[in-house]
């Protein structure tokens, strides 16, 4: 055993370098419901270019996804979106007659639409120059260096210094193209621009809350446990389902909880990363409600219904993610443990009403903690300004969660686990034709 001077000196290294890897966190006292906010004050507008009139950018009976909602509450009669951009020129005019036939009419009576970024730079006024470029348009149309697929180095060349937000993940193409998604986040860290990425459960109260105790009470954490159970009854689309089109669940779709458990675990040894699936053509692996004809995609193509993977982090501690198809109806079933020296952190349903559960030392007995009205889409969209607007009286308040870079460091593991997983298939399949 080392003697105590060592063991010391030892725990104080450990620590500080615990602390020089902290993520960023918020008192979650500050994060407050959309109807409890005041708009930002001010005469001047807000300009604003939204990129793709999806339903991640005006919102869908699917999901309580819709950044314009937010971006309208939280500037008020400041924001004007100048500009909305979408190859889908009929679907983008629609959205925008919707918007104007609303109280919000001020903020959409003047925007144009078009079809290409360039196409926008061409035509507009220097009244024009937008403050915040909103990019939901789909992943496989970012993140990369190559033309038509480079939205953000568009945006830095167009507009320097302007600030972006980007949605998750930040790209879904081929696991060759990890590297230049590091390329674009490196582009973006030099240039200095402003950029949040919408990983937005980094920013529900109940997350901030398990952050909040692990940094008064010096945590180390020492395991990360995630599982996200699909309804797949409710997924009519098909290039969900076509690992060639989505880049798989894990990528696309588990991506929050894998980033979730970054978020507190640390950085991944991705060489650690271990993995398992059930294969569609496996016995366990066949579902009785798709409403999709699977027969259609290549079959190298169909998804997995289960990966289950584990791995280190750089900390010593361990992380586990288990991404299942299997549920039916429309519910899905998510949770997160987080555990520490004497304490079980458990979260439960984030998506729609979290439920922590605490379990500290001296007690067998959870705590339980509910968040109602939390609006984690409202949050990271009111930080994002607020860092925009360099709100002075309280610094503290105002803080981007989710930077590029972490956001390239989550695209890494999913596509690692996937790549296990795949790998394992294969080994598996070498034993069963060699046997």
């Amino acid at each position: 055993m080392a003697p105590p001077s060592r063991r010391a000196s030892d725990n104080v290294a450990r620590r500080l370098s615990e602390a020089a890897s902290r993520r960023p966190s918020i008192d979650p006292s500050r994060l407050i419901p959309m109807d409890k906010a005041v708009h930002l004050q001010g005469s001047d507008d807000f300009n604003v270019v939204f990129v793709g009139a999806g339903n991640i950018m005006f919102g869908s009976d699917e999901g309580p996804w819709n950044h314009s909602f937010r971006f309208e509450h939280k500037l008020g009669p400041r924001l004007k979106v100048v500009a909305l951009i979408d190859p889908a020129i009929d679907r983008a005019a629609a959205v925008l007659q919707k918007k104007c036939e609303t109280f919000v009419r001020s903020a959409y009576e003047n925007t144009r639409v078009f079809r290409t970024l360039e196409d926008f730079v061409k035509n507009m006024s220097p009244k024009d120059r937008p403050r915040a470029v909103v990019v939901g348009s789909p992943p496989m149309f970012r993140g990369t260096t190559q033309p038509g697929r480079d939205i953000e180095l568009q945006i830095m060349k167009c507009f320097p210094g302007v600030a972006m937000f980007i949605e998750k993940p930040i790209a879904t193409g081929p696991v060759g193209e990890l590297e230049e998604a590091f390329k674009v986040s490196k582009a973006i860290s030099d240039s200095g621009a402003i950029c949040s990425v919408g990983y937005m459960l980094r920013y529900l109260k109940a997350v901030q809350k398990i952050k909040q105790i692990i940094e008064e009470n010096n945590l180390t954490v020492m395991a990360t446990i995630a599982r996200y159970a699909t309804a797949y009854e409710a997924i009519a689309k098909p290039d969900w389902w076509d690992k060639a089109k989505s880049a798989g669940p894990v990528v696309e779709q588990g991506t929050h909880f894998c980033d979730l458990s970054r978020y507190f675990g640390g950085e991944v040894d991705i060489a650690s990363v271990s993995a398992h699936s059930l294969e569609w053509h496996e016995n366990a692996g066949h579902l009785s409600k798709q409403q999709i004809d699977e027969s259609k995609i290549a079959p190298e193509n169909r998804i997995p219904r289960v990966t289950s993977a584990t791995w280190k982090y750089e900390s010593g501690a361990v992380g586990s993610f288990t991404h299942l198809v299997a549920l039916q109806g429309h519910n899905y079933s998510c949770e997160l443990e987080v555990y520490a020296d004497g304490y079980q952190f458990k979260l439960v349903d984030p998506y729609v009403q979290p439920i922590l559960y605490i379990r500290r030392p001296g007690s067998d007995l959870d705590e339980q903690h509910r968040f109602p009205d939390d609006d984690p889409f409202f949050s990271e969209i009111s930080n994002l300004i607020d860092v925009i607007e360099d709100i002075e009286e309280d610094p503290e308040s105002a803080t981007i969660l989710s930077s590029f870079d972490d956001a390239c460091k989550t695209y890494q593991l999913t596509w690692a686990i996937r790549t296990a997983s795949e790998q394992s298939v294969k080994a598996c399949m070498d034993r069963k034709a060699a046997a």
